[in-house]
This record gives C-alpha cells, sequence and structure tokens, in this order.
C-alpha cells in the first residue's frame, strides 16, 4: 500500500506540476495579447488621422453642439453636410459657415423618417460623391417628474436619440463596408451612463443609444469602421432655452437653466467640440467629457446602487409634482415670463452661449 500511496503521490505532484505550467503559459500568452493590445492602443492614440478632403455629415447640426462640431470638422478640412428639421436655422447656420470660407451642403432632414434620411444621404453623395464621417448629435430634451411625463414624451425620445440614430447608420453603412473605410460618432450623454433625476425620457433613450454605439464599435472594428462614442456632461451650449419643461416648469427651468451654465458643473462648448474631433480622428472608442461627467460614470460603475441612493437624496430636493395632468413649455418661454434680472445675470454665461451658437430663439422641434 505504501508502493501505490507513493506512486499516488507523485502522479498527483506530476500532474499539478503539469497544471501549474500550462497556466503560466496561458497567462504569459494572455499577458502578451494585453500587452499587443495596450501597445497598439498607444500607438493609435498618439496618430491623429488627417480629415482633409473627408465628408462629415452631422445630424442636429443647425444650432448648438452640432453647429460647432460642423464648423470643427470643417476647421480640419472637411466638406460638411448640415441637417436639422428647421430651414431657417439651416440658411442661417449655412450662411455662417460659409462665411468662414467653408464647403458646405444644407438639408432638412427628420432623423426619425428613414425616408428623410435616404433622401439627405443620397444628396450628400450626389454633391460630394460619399460619406466618410456621420455624426449623430440630434436630440431632444424633456424635463420633469415622472408624473409628469407620458408615454409619448418616451416615445419622442426613443424617436429622436435612438431611431434618429439608427436610421443614418444604417443609411452610411452600406458604402463604409464596402469601402471598408468611415467614421461614426455618436454623442450620446452621461444621462446614457447614469439615470439622473427628472430627465427619465431623455435617459432611456441615451441608455439605448450607448447600447447601440458600443455594439457598433465591437462588430465593426474588423471591417475597418470606426466607431465612437462620445459621452458629454452639462456644455454651455444654451440648449436650456430649446428644452421642454413639465411639472412645476419654472422650478424644473431654474435648476436645469443653472446647471446647463455655471462653471465647473457646465463645460464650454466650443471646447467639447474640439475634444469630439480629436477623438474622432484618433478614433477613439469613448470619450467622456467633463470632469463630474467623468467622475461620475467612474464612481457610478464601481458603486451602482450608492449612486443611485444618492441621486434619491438629490431627487428630494427637486420640485414635486403638482398633481393632475401638466403641459409643456419650451425654456424661452419659461425664460420670457420670469423677467428675473438674477437668475438672467447667474445664466449669463449660457444666455451669450445661445446667442453665438443659434440656440436663441430656435425652433420648437428637435435640433
Amino acid at each position: 500500500m505504501s508502493i501505490v500511496r507513493t506512486i499516488a503521490v507523485k502522479v498527483a505532484k506530476r500532474e499539478a506540476i503539469r497544471q501549474l505550467r500550462k497556466r503560466r503559459k496561458a497567462l504569459a500568452i494572455a499577458g502578451g495579447i494585453g500587452a499587443g493590445l495596450v501597445a497598439a492602443e498607444v500607438c493609435r492614440r498618439l496618430t491623429l488621422a488627417d480629415l482633409t478632403g473627408d465628408v462629415a455629415f452631422i445630424t442636429g447640426s443647425s444650432r448648438g453642439l452640432g453647429f460647432l462640431l460642423a464648423r470643427e470638422f470643417a476647421r480640419k478640412g472637411c466638406k460638411v453636410v448640415i441637417s436639422a428639421r428647421d430651414t431657417g436655422e439651416l440658411a442661417r447656420a449655412r450662411r455662417d459657415l460659409e462665411r468662414e470660407g467653408f464647403e458646405v451642403l444644407a438639408v432638412m432632414c427628420d432623423v426619425r423618417d428613414p425616408a428623410d434620411i435616404e433622401r439627405a444621404v443620397q444628396r450628400a453623395r450626389e454633391r460630394f460623391g460619399r460619406i466618410d464621417i456621420l455624426v449623430n448629435n440630434a436630440g431632444v430634451i424633456q424635463v420633469g417628474p415622472v408624473q409628469s411625463m407620458t408615454a409619448q414624451d418616451f416615445e419622442e425620445a426613443m424617436e429622436v436619440m435612438f431611431w434618429g440614430m439608427l436610421y443614418p447608420t444604417l443609411a452610411v453603412l452600406p458604402e463604409m463596408l464596402e469601402r471598408r473605410r468611415g467614421r461614426i460618432v455618436n454623442v450620446t450623454s452621461i444621462g446614457g451612463k447614469v439615470a439622473v433625476p427628472h430627465l427619465l425620457p431623455y435617459d432611456c433613450a441615451k441608455f439605448a443609444a450607448v447600447g447601440l454605439s458600443e455594439g457598433l464599435h465591437a462588430e465593426l472594428l474588423r471591417d475597418g469602421i470606426r466607431v465612437t462614442t462620445i459621452v458629454p456632461g452639462l456644455m454651455r451650449t444654451g440648449s436650456f432655452l430649446n428644452a421642454f419643461f413639465k411639472g412645476r416648469q419654472d422650478r424644473e427651468y431654474v435648476w436645469f437653466s443653472l446647471g446647463a451654465t455655471l462653471p465647473v458643473i457646465s463645460m464650454d462648448a466650443e471646447r467639447a467640440a474640439r475634444q469630439i474631433v480629436r477623438a474622432t480622428r484618433r478614433g477613439e472608442a469613448e470619450r467622456v467629457l467633463s470632469l463630474p461627467a467623468n467622475m461620475l460614470a467612474r464612481v457610478h460603475g464601481v458603486m451602482p446602487g450608492v449612486i443611485s441612493t444618492l441621486l434619491g437624496i438629490v431627487n428630494a430636493l427637486m420640485p414635486r409634482h403638482p398633481g393632475g395632468e401638466t403641459a409643456k413649455a419650451r425654456g424661452a418661454e419659461l425664460h420670457e415670463q420670469a423677467q428675473s434680472r438674477v437668475l438672467s445675470a447667474i445664466t449669463r454665461m449660457g444666455l451669450k452661449a445661445a446667442d453665438r451658437y443659434h440656440e436663441k430663439p430656435g425652433p420648437a422641434a428637435a435640433a
């Protein structure tokens, strides 16, 4: 028995050694692959693609961030196609861009309508021959407690910010796949990473947009198409004048306009546009904009329950639903009704941005 036991122990030791060697070999291979991927990522990040001559199609680009992105891509040598639902706003944006000497095509387009998207993409091809860069930027913001929101509010948010991202992507994807070249930039939101109170329709649509964008990045990478997910925090574009408010409209407008204006909390929109174009040139998978948004996203990733509870505490300090059905009003209307010198003074930076980036007065539609 002692001989059998000795042989069994030796066999077990040999098997343990063999398994240990296999694990070490697997770890070495994994480490090598990981190091290779890291090195490739570092090299890619140090390389900025030359966009000169590329054609950039940007949705929601008659005002706000979309307008700034059109200008920034044009400054990098792109021919730009701007699109939105309001012809007057489009004409004004086109004139401003052409005044700087940029080559611009303005196309009226409703991102919720796939036929409209196809027509706009076809016009861009007829003018410039192809589309190299697609920037999905169109959006709509509804602010208020969930009790004030209807199913239609959620549908509208999804139509503009999910389907309005998918339809343009499907329209340009075949030609990009054929050329094995292209860039798709999806402007989402920190609201697509962390559900912020009183923005629930917006949050839901942006969560869907983040999922779509990340999935596209994974699937299209091998085909030479770079998909970049942009996750902005609050930006000083003046867009609060074109947001829609429900519940206690005046109070909802106050907190939202302050958040979208005050320094530190909000980010300079021109700086944001430059970072987005830089991330596009690098082919980054994701870029989170602003320090507060980065911190919130990182902490939520580690402790989602804690952040959700903290946001519940924040929500307790926000305006309560007044009861009954509530209508919605645009920020520009509420600002005029308030006639508050104090609020105007505090939101001065945001109001100036609204003037510069065509958010004032703006059409009553998605950008």
